[in-house]
This record gives structure tokens, C-alpha cells and sequence, in this order.
């Protein structure tokens, strides 16, 4: 067995903890979300290459692979927004293969910061690259800095068939059992679609309505 193995000249790792990190994700998402995070690897690391960074394809690999996992059902009690519970998992995860602490910090901040745009590009490359490659699945950001060749090539591994409408839906279907997590985040745009009587919160009027007296 091979360390990796290449889509769009882009090395997928092969690595025994790539693997089970695979078939966790396999197991506890849909073939959507399955589909949808080996994208991220691959647009994510294609722009890295891109822009010359030198990132850990391993640690990459697990944050894209793991960024979604916090949809799922098991987490839908948890109070927490579904990007920390992602988080929290890649680090149990990664914990318990004795992944470095320094590894473990950045896999946690990739997947927790990869709804909050304007950040996560400044930050080190595996953090960066897992925000650029989901930005460029679901948003279409950047959309013509792959070559249109690379781009067929990773489709054709992971096809991304009525994407926009079953993405958006897998996100209300994520969100919905915990709407305050929406606050001051991204998230409340599709609850605010798709889910009738859902009121955003408004920052504005929680600091008016404050009880500081003034």
C-alpha cells in the first residue's frame, strides 16, 4: 500500500490513520457529505498548491474529512455549533492515534473556523486550506484558479450531482435541533430559508436590550 495516491497531480494520503479516518466519516455521514469532504481535500490542496504552501496533506486530509462530521444525528443535542463538534471529534480522533498536540490544534481550528471567512486565510496553511476548499465547493470562491482539467478530475471521483439544493439541505437538517447556534454565524441565512418561523438573532438589539442600565 502506497502513502498516497494522485488526483489532479494532487497526493491523496494512503496512511493508515487517512484511512480509518475514511471510514469513520464513511460510516457516520451520507455519501453526500463523503463526497463533499474528499472535495475539500482535493480544491483545498490544489489551491494550496496554487499559492505555494507548504501544508501536512495528512493533517488536510483528516480536517476535510472531519469538517462536516458534526451534522450528523448524534450531535444534534449537543448545544454546540456543528463546526466545534467536528472539531471536538477530529481531536478525540486524532488523540487516540498519539497525533502531536501542535497537529491536534490545527485540525480543531481548521474544522471550527471553516464557516467564518476572513480569518482562517491568515492563519497556518492546513487551517487556510480547509476554509479555500470549502469555499470553492459550496461557494464557487476562486472558482477559475483550478484548471478546468483538474477540476473534471476530482469530479469524476466525486461527482457532485443537485449539490447546491442537497448541501443547503443537509445543513438546515444539521442545524435545525440547535437554532441558537446560528447566532452571529453564517448558518442563520439557511435556517432563515428553510425553516418557517425562525427568527435570526439581530446583534444589535441584544446589545441595546442588555441589562447594563446606561
Amino acid at each position: 500500500m502506497t502513502d498516497a495516491t494522485l488526483v489532479a497531480g494532487v497526493g491523496v494520503p494512503d496512511t493508515k490513520l487517512a484511512r480509518e479516518a475514511t471510514e469513520l466519516v464513511r460510516d457516520e455521514t451520507s455519501e453526500l457529505i463523503y463526497h463533499h469532504s474528499r472535495r475539500v481535500y482535493l480544491f483545498g490542496a490544489l489551491q494550496g498548491r496554487r499559492r505555494d504552501l507548504a501544508f501536512d496533506p495528512e493533517l488536510l486530509y483528516i480536517g476535510a474529512m472531519f469538517h462536516d462530521l458534526g451534522l450528523g444525528r448524534r450531535f444534534h443535542d449537543s448545544g454546540r455549533r456543528f463546526e466545534v463538534d467536528g472539531a471536538e471529534a477530529a481531536r478525540r480522533f486524532l488523540r487516540e492515534h498519539q497525533v502531536p498536540e501542535d497537529g491536534v490544534r490545527r485540525v480543531w481550528t481548521a474544522i471550527a473556523l471553516h464557516t467564518t471567512p476572513g480569518i482562517p486565510e491568515f492563519m497556518e496553511p492546513e487551517v487556510a486550506l480547509v476554509t479555500a476548499g470549502v469555499e470553492y465547493d459550496v461557494l464557487g470562491i476562486g472558482y477559475g484558479d483550478i484548471a478546468p482539467a483538474d477540476r473534471a478530475a476530482v469530479l469524476a471521483l466525486h461527482p457532485r450531482p443537485d449539490f447546491k439544493r442537497r448541501i443547503l439541505e443537509a445543513f438546515t437538517q444539521g442545524i435545525r435541533p440547535k437554532p441558537e447556534t446560528t447566532f452571529g454565524n453564517i448558518k442563520a441565512d439557511v435556517l432563515e430559508h428553510y425553516v418557517p418561523g425562525f427568527e435570526r438573532g439581530d446583534f444589535v438589539r441584544t446589545v441595546l436590550d442588555s441589562p447594563w442600565p446606561e
